[in-house]
């Protein structure tokens, strides 16, 4: 008992607390939009994610992050297990809007995608830390390329652009924080621009191309995304400083705004807390991520330094896209916002995440 007290005081309780916060704060607004439809599920739903995600925190705090880098085989088999998953939404989930993203499990349902996030992270993190003084050898580079190459062609196929983004970038930024030098790092984008190209010009059909314009431009589609994004705005014009007030949002309680508990709860945030209630959330949300950098920047070899930095980066990328979703600046890609939208499986996977940096703050 005496050791476990002991071991509990080593945890960083501001990130925990900071993440406590985020949570809650989505509660509050998932409860707000819940009132307006009369339907409580989702927020019910979510307080049984939330309890589950903090209870897995806690559990991989004691899980020695050392065994991923130690085992191979063991990141090899998760690997496996989420291409086999990707693979089988083509089969056995069923579409919704266009979409294979979601296994059906009851009430519940399960996407793949996030859980693959954190295994290519953890992935990557464990090929570069072998071989980061030697990424002068291209092959080196392009072999990894290819552990993110299959799932983000199964993911594209769905389609899922903004996930196969996230990917990319994630693999690109692993490059960087491993010390690519910039001559092959330069190589890589033009080689980038000329798959793309091609891709557009000999692979994509004629509707696949007319998403990927909706989805760079959602002025194209007024009454789809162009609609929940010129709404999304209006809520949070509406806030102004200090908020329409709890569960007094219109645009969220009359079902203006679209995806209130999701995609655009930012736009639900900011319409009824206002200004000073966004001005909370992005101080939460900073104070997370300045203790992961600091996680990362105390690490004192390779693989908890790459897993520490690449988590971070996930997360800031789906916040700042999210919050460019909300306020128009960015194209409508399906994102949620971390720990604070509806859904569980981001925010189970983003508490296992943050449960294995507990456990390098401790051990590093």
């Amino acid at each position: 008992m005496k050791s476990l007290i002991i071991y509990l005081r080593k945890l960083d309780w501001i990130l925990i607390v900071s993440v406590l916060l985020l949570i809650g704060f989505g509660l509050i607004s998932i409860y707000s939009s819940s009132l307006g439809k009369g339907d409580f599920l989702n927020f019910q739903k979510q307080l049984i994610f939330s309890a589950a995600g903090l209870i897995l925190l806690f559990l991989f705090s004691f899980f020695n992050y050392r065994l991923f880098r130690n085992d191979p085989f063991l990141i090899l088999f998760l690997y496996l297990i989420c291409c086999l998953c990707l693979i089988g939404l083509f089969f056995f989930a069923p579409e919704i809007r266009g979409v294979k993203s979601w296994y059906k499990l009851g009430p519940l349902s399960f996407d793949p995608i996030d859980l693959t996030k954190l295994v290519l992270l953890l992935l990557l993190a464990k090929y570069f830390t072998i071989r980061h003084i030697e990424l002068y050898r291209v092959s080196h580079i392009l072999f990894s390329g290819l552990y993110i190459l299959l799932p983000s062609v199964l993911i594209f196929l769905q389609p899922n652009l903004g996930s196969v983004m996230i990917l990319v970038s994630l693999w690109l930024v692993i490059l960087i924080f491993s010390g690519i030098r910039i001559k092959p790092f330069l190589i890589l984008m033009l080689c980038g621009i000329i798959l793309v190209s091609l891709s557009w010009q000999f692979l994509l059909k004629n509707y696949q191309k007319e998403r990927v314009l909706n989805f760079l431009q959602p002025q194209l589609e007024p009454l789809g995304m162009g609609w929940s994004q010129a709404q999304a705005k209006i809520a949070i014009g509406a806030g102004g400083l200090w908020g329409q007030g709890f569960a007094q949002g219109s645009q969220t309680q009359y079902g203006f705004l679209s995806e209130p508990q999701t995609d655009f709860i930012f736009a639900a945030i900011g319409e009824e807390f206002g200004l000073l209630g966004v001005a909370f959330l992005l101080i939460l949300f900073l104070i997370l991520i300045s203790r992961i950098i600091k996680i990362a920047l105390a690490s004192q070899s390779n693989f908890p330094r790459l897993f520490s930095a690449g988590f971070a980066f996930l997360l800031v990328f789906q916040i700042f896209i999210n919050m460019g979703m909300n306020l128009g600046l960015l194209p409508i890609i399906g994102l949620s916002l971390p720990l604070v939208s509806y859904g569980g499986n981001g925010l189970i996977v983003i508490c296992i995440g943050l449960g294995i940096l507990q456990n390098i703050k401790i051990n590093r």
